[in-house]
């Protein structure tokens, strides 16, 4: 969303002989004349432009910049580095979330507490989220994504480093604390993947780099399955299980704090030039045109990313249904397997990584968004319903398999559910669109994780597995009926159609017909 109101521009004489600027890519481009209304003066690599100066005019009252230019594009080699910071900064976020559940039965025996209270130090990530998310976006479109990255890595650092004195039998609401801090934290990371894409990544690339975004947060839940069995083994001496416990808890504050420094060096809230055509009319709009309630308000009243906001939830609420109470189901049917437990979380997850990946390359080749999606929850489905009919079958092996399958699919469904998202919204702003899709993912969590529970506890395993297939079944039926309405690749085709022509392109006139 709008950052300032300065255009960086080439002038006609320079676009002859230019041929890229510093990092990124570059050459020659036509002229053409850039409206962009209600703004004054306009900078440009000459600098600003006078109110009197013959290149500028008055229009139907309003003062309109023309400039007899292309507007610039690039690329930095840095913008890399962003997206790298960023996913590790999110791995070690989802790593706390499940540290716990994964291991639930040694805690629950370390702090003598029942399941419902193990099922809380992960689902208050949920509950958390869901009231901080409104002002969270709102931090994001007015302060910056620097801004919120930072404030998020610094409740990430401080939640780790209280959770450094819960290492004791009676200190379960210090741990809560430490948790709770963290989970603060999470509001910050899981909106920044789809706008960090698009405020630094060019069109060919921009799906592919959200997925990388999503995917930092999928290996720190792949690290949270994996690596908490092996460092707290099931013992029943509580002195060394508490030292066990001690170390897990240093290494974790150690790369929260890490990672918190190098933020404060290195992250930038987006680069000087935007780098692609939606993004330059997008900064076009002026800030004091930008109402953060009519945002939302269109938002709510945009019914294809209604559908996509109902249906991503049911989707990702199952998903953390199922990372949570996977512990509980495979030990109830492989008594001991705690070790591998993990290892079927890690496959999940894994599996999912590759999905994500291979969806956002498939996005910025094909841009198929509502085929890919709904073919994508199809099989997220189907995915439930192997791993449901399967896991009592008494073979690991086939655990794994039919794990990384629903993996592949389900958590490679978030990177999805994003773009599309941006896509349908656009020039909303994409931290609001996924904000709102990351509420209604936390709100069907936290339904889902109790009501699965109460099943589990009442009907058993397989009865809480239909019970999520049913919800699955709901989205995909919610994900088909969603119209295809691809307003940023409608946006960036009218900006090249215009730059094609040599003609006049104003700003608004874009954002006009990109919502048709």
């Amino acid at each position: 969303m709008p950052q300032s109101n300065e255009v960086v521009s080439r002038s006609s004489e320079m676009s002859k002989t230019q041929t890229g600027v510093g990092e990124g890519y570059g050459g020659p481009l036509p002229s053409k004349k850039l409206l962009i209304p209600g703004m004054g003066n306009i900078g440009s690599l000459g600098g600003p432009l006078s109110p009197t100066s013959p290149s500028s005019m008055e229009a139907g009252g309003d003062r309109v910049g023309l400039l007899s230019v292309r507007p610039e594009t690039r690329l930095y080699h840095r913008r890399w580095v962003m997206l790298f910071l960023f996913s590790a900064y999110s791995a070690s976020n989802a790593f706390m979330w499940l540290q716990y559940g994964i291991i639930g039965n040694i805690f629950m025996n370390f702090y003598n507490i029942d399941s419902l209270a193990l099922d809380w130090l992960s689902m208050i990530y949920l509950a958390t989220y869901i009231p901080l998310i409104l002002p969270v976006m709102w931090m994001l479109d007015r302060r910056g994504s620097r801004e919120v990255v930072l404030t998020g890595a610094a409740f990430n650092c401080i939640g780790a480093c209280i959770k450094l004195g819960s290492a004791e039998r009676d200190m379960f609401w210090v741990t809560f604390i430490g948790q709770f801090v963290c989970s603060v934290g999470t509001v910050f990371v899981l909106g920044i993947p789809p706008r960090l894409a698009s405020l630094w990544f060019g069109e060919r690339e921009v799906s592919t780099a959200c997925s990388i975004g999503v995917l930092g947060n999928q290996l720190g839940i792949a690290i949270g399955f994996l690596v908490p069995p092996i460092l707290v083994p099931n013992v029943e001496d509580m002195e060394e299980l508490a030292h066990h416990i001690r170390i897990m808890f240093y290494i974790t504050a150690g790369v929260a704090t890490l990672l918190f420094v190098l933020v404060v060096i290195v992250f930038q809230d987006q680069p000087d030039i935007p780098p692609t055509q939606s993004q330059v009319t997008a900064r076009a709009i002026p800030p004091e045109e930008y109402s953060y309630m009519a945002s939302i308000k269109r938002l709510v009243c945009n019914r294809p990313f209604i559908l996509l906001v109902i249906s991503y939830g049911l989707n990702v609420g199952c998903f953390y249904a199922v990372s949570t109470l996977l512990n509980r189901m495979i030990i109830e049917y492989y008594p001991g397997e705690e070790v591998n437990a993990g290892r079927i979380g890690l496959t999940i997850v894994i599996a999912g990584m590759v999905g994500s990946l291979i969806c956002g390359i498939w996005l910025d080749r094909t841009k198929t968004y509502k085929q890919t999606t709904l073919a994508v929850y199809l099989m997220s489905f189907i995915g439930m319903i192997l791993f449901t009919f399967t896991l009592d079958l008494g073979h690991l092996w086939v655990v794994f398999v039919t794990s990384g399958a629903l993996g592949f699919f389900m958590t490679g469904y978030l990177p999805l559910g994003f773009e599309f998202a941006v896509e349908l919204t656009y020039p909303e702003s994409e931290g609001t669109s996924s904000g709102l899709l990351n509420c209604s993912a936390q709100v069907f969590g936290i339904i889902f994780i109790i009501c699965q529970g109460k099943i589990i506890d009442s009907f058993g395993i397989q009865a809480g597995n239909i019970f999520l297939c049913v919800f699955l079944l709901i989205g995909t039926i919610m994900t088909g009926v969603i119209k295809s309405d691809l307003r940023r690749q409608r946006a960036n085709t009218l900006a090249k159609e215009a730059a094609n022509r040599n003609g006049n392109i104003q700003s608004s006139d874009i954002l006009s017909e990109a919502r048709l």
